[in-house]
């Protein structure tokens, strides 16, 4: 062996020596190749992905914001409504708080908010859904002392016993021109925090101060954010070793949470100058960088076995380095696969997650909206139910022609019906509402022909003023009929107690279009509060106080508004509601013109 060693070595090795030197050159250079590629794959890639994870940080920052803002203007309206319960009212004048509590807690079943306290002047609580809470005095607190000053709703946030803050809304309750009373809503915010927790590394929320008032941390709250990073436990030299071997490969971090490079994105909260902060470790983007390296590296290594293949037909000690290459490679290609398959179905999950989120927020956004829709579907029932009554009289008298004109309107009113379920139904599929070209003055007759029954069975008297041309506008006709109608049905129950009801219809056009509807009785007290939610002149039982403000937020879509004011002492009394909307220039102007001519 020694000697044919040393032939080949003396021999035939020399012809194969420019070989070797040339397989060796180019694995240098293969080596050389993948040490670049490697080095700038890597920070490209990291760059890359490191900008997608905060993009995507930034969008779930902004659902997180939606679900808080929704849970607290849920809230606020609560206050509202039980600072004009008459019960509540009479049990704080007469001093009677027996069943005060029980009514308070079916409140909270029905409503869903945290807690209901109910305060006499003295800042004692009288009424409580937790009963231990009752004879505590919150005289000093902040929601019971801006209460008192305020007439409005007020919101408060306070430390809490078991950690955190509390926060609440709360509004005086008044009797006779007199506050005798407080009531105070808790908003549980902790409940959306805790389900943030589940999808995100951490999340803090700060008030204006820069406090942390909320966070997915409980160590975190109370403090400012530069305190919340420097709460971390001491690292052992290991998890040192680890950190500075794992961040050299990344982009330079915003800040270190627990010990861990993380980046920071800030959300600007459009309520009381509150902020979000997210927290997103790199390890998602390492995995990711690392997956493409490892099937770099792959590659590289493949080719660099075919060089060794052909290495090892010169030497049987290559050959079994190849070997043995391979069967590493193979293990590295199988641990590679099985990671690959588990962040798959990991990033399935996450899918799943997200598209639940957003199919439950649209969901409550269809909750607010039905109220509206039911409220809307009253008015085509009352006339149908008109309609039928003249038709059974017309049937018995044996005019069916008459009759069958009837029927003809209640199937137009069938299909209107039709067309606002519809509406609804539209809006839980594409999340959005096809505007036309309406004529105004089309709209204003459709919604007449509606309210004919209610205008005759009062003998009213209508005037109408509107142009010979067309006034064209962009919206949606059904929402904009549904504006009309609920201004003449405020203008017929304007009208009830005077002895010559009338009502002007006034349809013009200039910079935009204007629609008027005036009538002539007592007027509106409080225009202030007009088209606030639930806020009704009409006796108990007779209005809920939705129309207007459902009328203002659809002519607020549609890009103008709605106003209202009081008739002049000199012309007489009543209200007078005007609708101004965009002109739909292209079709107005050319159409202005021909009749002009």
């Amino acid at each position: 062996m020694a000697d044919e060693a040393e032939t080949i070595k003396h021999g035939a090795g020399r012809p194969a020596l420019p070989g070797r030197w040339s397989i060796r050159g180019m694995v240098a250079i293969i080596l050389v190749a993948a040490v670049a590629t490697l080095w700038l794959t890597n920070a490209w890639l990291t760059a890359r992905f490191s900008e997608n994870t905060r993009m995507r940080t930034e969008l779930r920052s902004a659902l997180y914001t939606g679900n808080l803002l929704s849970e607290l203007q849920r809230t606020a309206v609560v206050p509202l409504l039980l600072a004009r319960d008459p019960a509540l009212i009479n049990s704080l004048v007469s001093g009677n708080f027996s069943t005060t509590s029980a009514r308070l807690i079916a409140a909270q079943k029905d409503i869903g908010a945290s807690t209901i306290l109910l305060l006499d002047s003295t800042g004692r609580v009288v009424g409580a859904t937790d009963r231990n809470l009752l004879g505590t005095h919150y005289v000093q607190e902040p929601f019971f002392v801006e209460a008192l000053r305020s007439r409005d709703t007020v919101f408060s946030v306070g430390p809490s016993v078991h950690g955190g803050y509390n926060f609440a809304y709360s509004r005086g309750v008044s009797s006779e021109g007199r506050t005798v009373g407080v009531i105070v809503v808790g908003a549980d915010l902790s409940r959306i925090v805790r389900s943030w927790a589940g999808i995100s590394d951490a999340v803090a929320v700060t008030d204006s101060g820069g406090r942390i008032i909320l966070a997915t941390e409980p160590r975190w709250r109370g403090l400012t954010v530069e305190e919340a990073l420097e709460v971390r436990s001491a690292p052992s030299a290991i998890a040192r070793a680890f950190q500075v071997t794992t961040d050299w490969t990344a982009v330079p971090p915003d800040a270190y949470v627990m010990g861990r490079a993380v980046m920071q994105t800030e959300t600007r909260i459009p309520f009381r100058g509150w902020r979000m902060i997210s927290f997103t470790t790199y390890e998602s983007v390492r995995e990711r960088v690392n997956a493409i390296l490892a099937l770099e590296i792959m590659g590289f290594a493949i080719l660099l076995a075919a060089v060794f293949f052909v290495m090892s037909r010169r030497a049987r000690v290559e050959s079994r380095a190849y070997k043995r290459e391979s069967a590493d490679l193979r293990a590295l290609n199988q641990r590679l696969t099985l990671e690959i398959a588990e962040r798959e179905r990991m990033q399935k999950e996450l899918r799943v997650a997200e598209q639940t989120v957003q199919q439950s927020s649209k969901l409550a956004a269809l909750g607010e909206m039905s109220a509206g829709v039911s409220h809307e579907l009253n008015q085509p029932l009352a006339a149908m139910k008109t309609y039928l009554a003249g038709a059974r009289v017309l049937l018995q008298r044996g005019r069916c022609e008459e009759a069958l004109s009837s029927f003809q309107r209640i199937d137009d009113l069938i299909e209107r019906m039709g067309a606002i379920t519809r509406q609804l139904k539209s809006y839980a599929r594409k999340g959005g509402e096809a505007f036309e070209p309406v004529d105004l003055r089309n709209a204003l007759s459709s919604a007449l022909a509606m309210m004919e029954p209610q205008l005759r069975s009062r003998r009213i008297r209508l005037q109408r003023s509107v142009p010979r041309y067309p006034i064209m506008v962009t919206c949606d006709r059904i929402r904009l009929e549904q504006v009309i109608i609920n201004l003449l049905r405020n203008a017929i129950d304007a009208t009830k107690a005077v002895k010559e009801p009338l009502i002007q219809i006034s349809v013009s056009s200039g910079v935009h279009a204007y629609l008027s509807v005036r009538d002539n009785g007592p007027g509106v007290a409080d225009m202030e509060k007009l088209f606030e939610p639930f806020f009704t002149t009409k006796a108990p039982g007779e209005g809920t106080g939705l129309g207007l403000a459902i009328s203002s937020g659809i002519v607020a879509d549609f890009g103008g508004r709605l106003t209202a004011h009081n008739v002049d002492a000199s012309e007489g009394t009543g209200a007078v509601f005007e609708m101004e909307l965009p002109l739909r220039q292209s079709g107005n102007a050319t159409r202005k013109q021909e009749a002009a001519e």
